[in-house]
């Protein structure tokens, strides 16, 4: 009996020694009723500003861009090329000239006035030379009974020019054959012919020009040789 009391004795003892060694616990303090958060412009929250985060963000994004995306932006495509510019060569390679031509033929047999058209065709090869070709007719009152003067030539040949400006000046020289009636006893209605002279284009349009032309025109009527005049007003087609 007095082993089990001297026991239980024992346990109490060590209990208390125990609970004498923790700390004493702090009475709790009494909750409050009111929020206890503090207002939300005192925190830190509130210093944050949606906007500038939104600057900085594009600006890192920007940042991110390599730099060499816009020092060199895509290249527009190239206007096209004008087929005509003033004060340049880039000029329409092919001309037809239509007007009309005054004529005078004079030989020992015939001597004439003739009024008629004047028409040529050039093709430049380059910037100022061209390839030339052009047909005359002529027509005259009668000289004998029902007999009028009609003549005809044609040649080949080449043009000089400056295709520059407004005012464009040039030589050509062509060579070819001529045919004039009536026809005179014992005499050929055809014969060899030259032409040669100089003339000037005043541009109106990239497509229109006008043109005043004279021209000598060496001719072997009749056996013998002729040396006469020519003048033409055309209005020339560029293409």
């Amino acid at each position: 009996m007095k082993k089990p009391i001297l026991g239980m004795a024992i346990i109490l003892a060590s209990a208390c020694a125990v609970r004498a060694q923790q700390p004493g616990v702090t009475p709790s303090i009494e909750r409050s009723t009111q929020n206890v958060a503090a207002p939300f412009s005192d925190t830190s929250a509130a210093q944050i500003n949606l906007i500038d985060t939104a600057i900085s963000d594009s600006r890192s994004s920007d940042a991110a861009t390599p730099a060499a995306a816009e020092a060199a932006p895509v290249p527009a495509a190239p206007a096209p090329k004008p087929n005509f510019i003033y004060g340049n060569r880039d000029d329409y390679r092919w001309q037809l000239a239509v007007g009309v031509g005054f004529y005078r033929f004079q030989s020992n047999i015939i001597d004439a006035s003739l009024v008629g058209t004047n028409t040529t065709v050039s093709y430049f090869t380059n910037s100022w030379l061209a390839v030339e070709g052009n047909i005359i007719t002529g027509f005259a009152p009668a000289i004998n009974v029902n007999e009028h003067v009609k003549y005809f030539g044609g040649g080949g040949g080449i043009r000089v020019g400056a295709r520059r400006n407004r005012f464009e000046p040039w030589v050509h020289a062509l060579v070819g054959g001529a045919h004039l009636q009536p026809q005179t006893a014992g005499n050929s209605r055809s014969a060899f012919s030259t032409q040669a002279g100089i003339g000037l284009d005043y541009r109106l349009h990239s497509r229109f020009s006008v043109r005043l032309e004279t021209d000598w025109v060496y001719t072997t009527f009749f056996n013998q040789t002729q040396n006469n005049f020519q003048a033409a007003l055309d209005l020339v087609f560029h293409f």
